[in-house]
């Protein structure tokens, strides 16, 4: 018999804060499949790898690993071949093309919208540069055809649900669809201060892509000399390797909890980009450390600026040097900036998302009980 209630996720390659999403999804559906374009084995949390993993045709594709990405003009044809029919229920989390999931007749679709495509909309640039050439117009054709896609298949989803203010704004900008703001889940219970450790680092968390602007946290911090621990990978490694001085570590993926002790002997966690929603910004806060954060974006949405940190304007090393000296100025008591943080527990995530459903679809009443 097939499991009244579908999940589906864009692809499961590492465990990041999508990852984070879909888990406190799962949980509430221990039974429920995750359908999904590919799956590594072993590179997401035990608690997702133990639900029926169901991935698309791509999942046999040559090279997958490491390079999935070069298959994204096959992204749309592989989520609509999976076979999600059977469900009366369907949740997508969706950064990409999960939302576009085929629900069969009668079916109801709630999608968890990180974001929608930053690199097709948006970020092109960001992500691949100003490129010229026969690749730069294939990808700009490649782009334009994600797009309409996107948008063709909006419908596809009977309620939206963003992480952010700013993430609806852009769902009401690119599909023309109203959505419910329901912030991710962050593990409180986990991430708490240790008032014993000395603050002794600047701390950014972030995948090494363009749109992270970790080469603008390196440049500041270098120019003050102030030791900067990046934690996370990405394409972006190697040229960052050689910008970093002997201010800066570039950690790679650490463990939860050298992530935890690294949160708590923090100056500050700093966030130069602009992000969705910024999970690791509500750790810090949950570990007693103040953000320092371009003031745009999802931040807008976990911390205040003065109350819980520093905001600034510009991705440049001059604000952002000093924005990191105004916090470094500042007295915050790490209890505020923890109960700033516990409004954004996994328990409030299950509570808000479970509200929209019933409010959305009355039926969904049965499948929660």
């Amino acid at each position: 018999m097939t499991h009244p209630v579908g999940l589906v996720h864009d692809w499961l390659t590492g465990q990041r804060g999508g990852e984070h999403v879909l888990r406190a999804i799962a949980r509430r559906f221990p039974a429920a499949p995750i359908y999904t374009l590919f799956h590594f084995p072993g590179s997401v949390d035990p608690e997702i790898e133990a639900h029926p993993i169901v991935t698309s045709f791509l999942q046999r594709a040559p090279g997958l690993d490491p390079r999935y990405r070069w298959y994204l003009p096959l992204y749309p044809l592989a989520v609509e071949d999976l076979p999600v029919d059977g469900h009366r229920l369907l949740i997508s989390s969706s950064h990409c093309v999960a939302k576009g999931a085929r629900r069969g007749p009668g079916a109801f679709h709630l999608c968890y919208c990180h974001t929608p495509m930053r690199y097709a909309w948006d970020q092109e640039e960001a992500y691949f540069g100003h490129g010229r050439g026969p690749l730069a117009r294939l990808r700009r054709l490649v782009l334009a055809g994600l797009r309409r896609w996107d948008v063709a298949t909006a419908g596809r989803v009977d309620l939206y649900v963003a992480n952010s203010r700013f993430v609806a704004e852009r769902i009401r900008r690119y599909y023309g669809r109203r959505a419910e703001v329901v912030p991710p889940p962050v593990e409180t219970g986990f991430f708490r201060p240790d008032p014993a450790r000395p603050r002794e680092h600047v701390l950014m968390v972030a995948a090494l892509a363009p749109y992270k602007k970790v080469d603008c946290a390196i440049r500041a911090c270098e120019a003050a000399g102030l030791p900067l621990v990046v934690v996370g990978d990405g394409p972006e490694r190697a040229r960052l390797e050689r910008l970093a001085g002997p201010s800066t570590r570039l950690a790679g993926r650490v463990g939860a909890d050298t992530l935890r002790d690294l949160y708590r002997g923090a100056i500050c966690f700093l966030q130069p980009g602009i992000e969705d929603f910024g999970i690791a910004a509500v750790e810090a806060l949950a570990c007693g450390t103040p953000v320092v954060a371009r003031g745009e974006g999802g931040v807008l949405d976990i911390a205040r600026d003065g109350l819980e940190g520093v905001f600034f304007h510009a991705d440049e090393p001059g604000p952002i040097r000093a924005a990191i000296d105004k916090c470094r100025g500042m007295q915050f008591n790490s209890m505020n900036l923890r109960e700033r943080a516990e409004g954004f527990s996994a328990g409030r995530f299950a509570q808000r998302l479970e509200e929209t459903l019933v409010s959305g679809w009355p039926d969904a009443g049965g499948f929660l009980a």
